[in-house]
């Protein structure tokens, strides 16, 4: 975030805000003068840019000492017989022969491999959520070809059974994305996959916003076949060009407003916009574009208009036809997140292959498996599976350590929270998974998970095993 958006970004919203004092500890500034600027700067409308935080609190963890696994790092490397330390919800030290701290928890993982907790970057769970109905349809604003202005976050149901389902699979952290059945989409949320009443108590503490866009079949057949536009890809561009010129006249608009408010000028606040607010913290850089498009044309295309207007897309989702441009992807600092071996269930999807994850990867861009699906994300580490061989079955040679950064380090990268998670390093969160054989195996289970240093999941206690209040007195549910 720029000093100037930091500056522009505290207050309430829509409301005169307060501002810091303007005087310092070091200056000679009379508090006189410090109540008149005070005064001055409560007449300055600002935006609130969280007017949703987090409330999320981690479950009190003690000392974890974990001995004697096989441990995939997240960042490309392995250790045999290693240990590894957790105080305080957060990793402490990983190597071989650790020394166990007095009152420790020891866990003996002979045998076991330990990963870091696995990230989907694309799913729908709460907002399209079990058990399926009409009801439960809360992904898609397809209303209008631009819908900016919803938030995914306020359509999560945290009663959704399909959370358990997949942190049974090792998922610690997911972003839930609206629909794309619109250009654009609104914003997305990254949530803790821990049991909450609200979907603030889930959500990731610090992790930047996302906003959902799609380009493609999608929005020009929900919107063609209704008579409106976009009805062809020429529509969806035309229709981004339009809306991207929008939010930067918006932010124009508000940047004159605040530069001449500041400097002591009589003036009137631009009227509020909430889509416009989404778009404007795209351009400023603080939230991230996720993008769904499958087609390698249309992946550089985006490039290009996201050149043209200023704004950074950080990935684009399903991409099967990222292998035709790693180069692309690299150069413009661009990830795909893909599918291991879905394809062809449309004309946009054809020309899919098996390889696409490896050879995306090899070719140097940023590569990574998504769900996009409420069973795929129950086994994330056999899709990464299946696209790690593929790649090695045509020669590439990708260890089983490299492929696991496809479900933990670059998916953290692409939700902007990799100085927190995804890989394990010393003082990053304890997200972790221990697996009873090594997870590429289809025999493979996820025995343990730690959230922040708690274990969350055990395979083996089911008192150990949450249930979602909604399951609770179905056959079979929420006895223990």
């Amino acid at each position: 975030m720029t000093l100037e958006l930091l500056k522009r970004s505290v207050a309430l919203a829509s409301v005169l805000a307060l501002a810091a004092c303007s005087g310092s500890g070091g200056d000679n500034t009379s508090s006189d003068n410090a109540a008149s600027d005070d005064a001055d700067e409560t007449q300055i409308v600002r935006h609130d840019t969280n007017p949703y935080p987090s409330t999320y609190v981690p479950s009190p963890s003690g000392v974890t000492l974990i001995r004697g696994a096989t441990i995939f790092d997240g960042t490309g490397g392995r250790i045999d017989n290693g240990d590894l330390l957790v105080e305080d919800g957060r990793i402490a030290a990983i190597g071989q022969n650790l020394d166990s701290p007095d009152g420790a928890t020891i866990v003996d993982a002979t045998g076991r491999y330990l990963t870091p907790g696995i990230i989907d970057v694309h799913s729908h769970l709460g907002v399209y959520p079990s058990p399926g109905a009409s009801a439960h349809s809360d992904g898609n604003e397809a209303t209008s070809p631009v819908t900016a202005n919803v938030w995914a976050e306020h359509s999560v149901w945290p009663q959704d059974p399909g959370f358990e389902a997949a942190l049974a699979g090792g998922v610690t952290t997911m972003q839930i994305l609206p629909g794309s059945a619109n250009l654009f989409g609104g914003r997305g949320i990254t949530l803790r996959n821990v049991s909450a009443r609200t979907v603030q108590e889930m959500k990731f503490p610090g992790a930047p916003y996302s906003l959902k866009m799609a380009c493609g079949e999608n929005p020009s057949r929900v919107y063609g076949n209704r008579g409106q536009s976009p009805a062809t890809d020429m529509g969806n561009m035309a229709g981004y060009r339009a809306t991207w010129q929008e939010a930067s006249d918006y932010r124009d608009s508000w940047n004159e407003y605040w530069d001449a408010a500041e400097a002591g000028e009589d003036v009137s606040a631009p009227s509020r916009d909430l889509g416009m607010d989404t778009l404007m913290g795209v351009l400023d850089g603080d939230i991230l574009v996720n993008m769904h498009c499958y087609r390698a044309d249309q992946m550089a295309q985006i490039i290009d208009l996201s050149e043209e207007f200023g704004y950074q897309v950080t990935a684009f989702h399903h991409g099967v036809e990222a292998y035709k441009i790693p180069d692309l992807l690299e150069e413009a600092g661009i990830c795909a997140a893909v599918w291991a071996d879905w394809g062809g269930f449309k004309m946009e999807a054809y020309d899919s292959i098996r390889e696409n994850l490896a050879l995306t990867h090899a070719g140097g861009a940023c590569a990574l498996i998504h769900s996009d699906s409420d069973t795929g994300i129950q086994r994330l580490n056999q899709e990464i599976a299946k696209a790690m061989a593929d790649g090695n079955r045509m020669g590439l040679d990708i260890t089983e350590a490299e492929a696991w950064t496809w479900v933990s380090s670059n998916p953290a990268q692409v939700l902007g929270i990799l100085d927190e998670t995804g890989t394990l390093e010393a003082g990053k969160r304890a997200d972790l998974v221990l697996w009873s054989a090594n997870p590429f195996s289809v025999y493979s289970r996820a025995d343990n998970v730690w959230i922040d240093g708690a274990l969350t999941y055990d395979r083996n206690d089911e008192s150990m095993q949450p249930v979602r209040d909604f399951m609770l007195g179905q056959p079979g549910e929420g006895d223990q």
